[in-house]
C-alpha cells in the first residue's frame, strides 16, 4: 500500500501532476455563440444568471478567455467589467474567480489574505501549504505580474515568528533535501527544535517526506500528526498539520476542509468558494470521491443542503455530478 502510494506521489511530483478535473473542455466549443449568449443574459431585464452559470461553469479557463475576447469584439466592452456590473454577492465571487487562471486565482487569494488589517492566516496556510512545487512556481510568477511585488516580501512583511519562517521556506520553492531526524528535533527533547522541523517540512519533496514520516514512526510512539499536536500550537500547528495531511492525501485534506466549511455555523462561504473554484480544473473529481468515502454523503448533496439560489447552482455545476 505504502509502495503504491509513494509511486503515485512520485508521479504527482513532476511538473505535470495527474489531474482529476470536474470542469473539462466543451467539445463543441463556439466562443462567438457563447459570447452572444452571455451578452444577451447580461442585457436581459433582471439579468439571466442561469445562462451565465451554464456557460461559464461548463467551460475551462482557456475557453472562458476565448469567450471574453469574442465578447469584447462583439460588445465593444470588457466582459469581466460587464459581469461585475450584472452580478452581485456570492455568485459574482464565483464567476469572477472562474475568469482567472488557477494560478492567478491562488495569487489573488493570497494577496487578499494578507491585505488590510490583520492577516487571514487560515487562508494563507491553506494555499501555501497545499500547493505543489510546480503550482507554486507559477503562482509566484503570476503574483509578481499582477501585484508588481515579490510574494516572499509580502508574506514575510505580513506574518511573524516561526509561522513566517515556515511560510517563507515554503514560498521559496525548490529546497534541497535535508534528512533531519524529526524525532530528535521534536518529541524526544523538551522544547521542540522548530527550526529543524521547518527545514524538513518545507522541502515539499513528497517521496522524501513519506520516507521521513515512515522512519519517524519507528522512532516515536506517536504518528506525525499526534506529535505535531503535542509539540506545536496555534498557526504553526495548523500549518504543520496541513502539510502532513497534504503529503498523506491532499484530496482528503480538501474534502475535510469542505465538510468543515459547510458544517460550521454560517457556512464558511469563502473556503467553499475557494476550493470549488481553485480545484475544479485540478482534482475536484478526486476530492469528490474522498468526500463521499469519508463523510458518507456526496459532496453534491452536501452543497445542495448548505447553500441556496444562484450560488448553489453555480457550485453544483462546478461539482459536476452526484456520487
Amino acid at each position: 500500500m505504502v509502495q503504491e502510494f509513494l509511486g503515485q506521489l512520485t508521479l504527482q511530483l513532476g511538473g505535470g501532476e495527474p489531474t482529476y478535473p470536474t470542469v473539462v473542455p466543451e467539445p463543441n466549443f463556439d466562443p462567438d455563440k457563447d459570447a452572444a449568449r452571455i451578452e444577451t443574459a447580461i442585457k436581459t431585464k433582471g439579468v439571466n444568471e442561469q445562462t451565465i452559470i451554464d456557460v461559464l461553469t461548463k467551460r475551462t479557463y482557456n475557453q472562458r478567455r476565448e469567450i471574453a475576447f469574442a465578447f469584447e469584439r462583439r460588445a465593444k466592452k470588457d466582459m469581466i467589467s460587464a459581469l461585475k456590473g450584472a452580478l452581485s454577492g456570492s455568485l459574482e465571487t464565483v464567476i469572477l474567480g472562474l475568469m482567472k487562471s488557477t494560478a492567478q486565482y491562488d495569487a489573488s487569494e493570497i494577496k487578499a489574505s494578507i491585505k488590510g488589517l490583520g492577516t487571514d492566516e487560515e487562508s494563507l496556510i491553506e494555499i501555501v501549504c497545499s500547493r505543489s512545487n510546480a503550482e507554486f512556481m507559477e503562482i509566484k510568477k503570476v503574483y509578481k505580474e499582477l501585484f508588481k511585488k515579490d510574494l516572499e516580501k509580502d508574506v514575510s512583511g505580513d506574518t511573524s515568528g516561526d509561522l513566517a519562517k515556515l511560510l517563507l521556506a515554503l514560498v521559496e520553492v525548490g529546497h534541497l533535501s535535508r534528512g533531519f531526524a524529526l524525532y530528535e528535533a521534536g518529541v524526544k527533547r523538551k522544547g521542540t527544535d522548530v527550526k529543524c522541523w521547518i527545514s524538513i517540512m518545507s522541502e515539499r519533496s513528497v517521496p522524501h517526506l513519506q520516507k521521513v514520516f515512515e522512519r519517524y514512526k519507528s522512532y516515536s510512539p506517536y504518528d506525525m500528526q499526534e506529535s505535531i499536536r503535542k509539540e506545536v500550537k496555534g498557526d504553526l500547528e495548523k500549518s504543520f498539520l496541513t502539510l502532513v495531511q497534504c503529503f498523506e492525501n491532499k484530496q482528503l485534506y480538501f474534502a475535510n476542509r469542505l465538510q468543515d466549511a459547510m458544517k460550521s455555523k454560517g457556512a464558511k462561504e469563502k473556503v467553499l468558494t475557494r476550493i470549488m473554484v481553485s480545484r475544479c480544473e485540478v482534482d475536484l473529481k478526486k476530492i469528490r470521491q474522498e468526500f463521499k468515502a469519508h463523510h458518507g454523503k456526496s459532496l453534491y448533496q452536501t452543497i445542495a443542503e448548505h447553500t441556496k439560489g444562484d450560488y448553489q447552482r453555480a457550485l453544483l455545476s462546478l461539482c459536476g455530478g452526484d456520487d
